[in-house]
């Protein structure tokens, strides 16, 4: 099974393995069935209701019972996760949805023919960091841009600890390096029209990945991704595609933030006060920098902006929580009435 199986997985598995069942890596996540590949090739598995049932994703291990004369295979249960790429759902519910499962590496695309938008590439840099795998910042279509070394080095500023390389799938500029810093289970992240389906098929070295053309006036693109699916590598690993993401929205990535903006904090522990919020207040080492202009102020308010938008993720999720607890009690509230009511009713 060439999707990334290793020994600690195998460990992992044991117990399942004694209960007959047989491991499995999710390719593709629908709702009630799923695509996972085995030994004996990729089966379609059906996925048991209930709430003790974690919902699989793209990348997850799993333990499926193998088909009988009356049914198909079964997914059992999920492996735990060693990394989770995890983004707010859109209708901005308590809950996150999780893009995608055990990956190591994480592509951040950013297209160099259009204007970047930091901001998005903070978002995405902060989803990254947080999920425990590693970013690198791929900068595409670097044969559209006048000076792509000048853009690499603009970025840099905006994602300390992770590798920026300037790529062109059209010249094969960069590519080479890219495979090498590649490792394991990599996933491709990034807007639509940023060109990650055409780099996805360099690195397959075939046309595997849907494209689809770009807008001239914006750089933005059509889904031509619908699903996140895995596809194994040539050179080894697996290549995990995504669709584009329009709306990327932090849940519980205080880590990530803490990564993505490295400098502010570690120019924070010099501030005066231990609980300073970087705003007006004195002795404020992140302001200093920030009017010395060795911290743009852009970056500054973007740190601001995340900060403020996880936190808001985060009291959503503690009342979701709250509220959890409390329909749970109310439920043995009512029961032990209705027990007590039947009790007396028999006496």
């Amino acid at each position: 099974m060439d999707y990334g199986w290793d020994e600690a997985w195998d460990r992992a598995f044991s117990p399942c393995r004694e209960a007959g069942l047989i491991p499995a890596r999710v390719v593709r996540a629908e709702h009630g069935s799923c695509e996972a590949v085995t030994d004996a090739g990729i089966l379609h598995a059906q996925i048991p209701g209930g709430a003790e049932q974690v919902p699989p994703t793209t990348g997850d291990w799993a333990a499926l019972s193998p088909a009988t004369t009356s049914r198909g295979p079964v997914l059992h249960a999920v492996l735990e996760r060693r990394t989770s790429l995890v983004r707010s759902t859109a209708s901005r519910t308590s809950r996150g949805q999780v893009l995608a499962a055990n990956v190591d590496t994480v592509v951040v695309a950013v297209s160099l023919a259009v204007p970047r938008k930091h901001d998005r590439t903070e978002r995405m840099l902060a989803l990254a960091w947080e999920s425990g795998a590693q970013p690198v910042v791929v900068l595409t279509k670097a044969d559209r841009c006048a000076d792509p070394q000048q853009a690499a080095a603009e970025v840099s500023e905006v994602a300390p600890g992770a590798d920026v390389l300037v790529t062109s799938a059209v010249t094969g500029e960069g590519l080479d390096t890219l495979t090498a810093v590649l490792n394991g289970t990599i996933v491709l992240l990034g807007p639509s029209g940023a060109g990650k389906s055409t780099l996805g098929n360099r690195l397959l070295g075939e046309e595997r990945l849907a494209t689809g053309a770009v807008r001239d006036a914006d750089g933005k693109g059509r889904h031509t991704t619908a699903w996140r699916e895995l596809v194994p590598l040539p050179g080894g690993g697996v290549l995990l595609d995504t669709p584009g993401l329009r709306a990327i929205g932090l849940h519980d990535a205080r880590m990530g933030l803490e990564q993505t903006f490295a400098e502010i904090e570690l120019l924070a522990r010099e501030c005066r006060f231990t609980d300073c919020g970087h705003g007006s207040e004195p002795g404020c080492a992140v302001l200093a920098a920030v009017e010395t202009g060795e911290i743009p102020r852009r970056r500054l308010d973007s740190y601001h902006r995340l900060l403020r938008e996880n936190a808001y993720a985060a009291s959503r999720t503690d009342a979701r929580l709250r509220a959890d607890r409390e329909a749970a009690k109310k439920d043995i509230t009512q029961h032990l009435r209705a027990t007590y009511r039947f009790r007396d009713r028999r006496r």
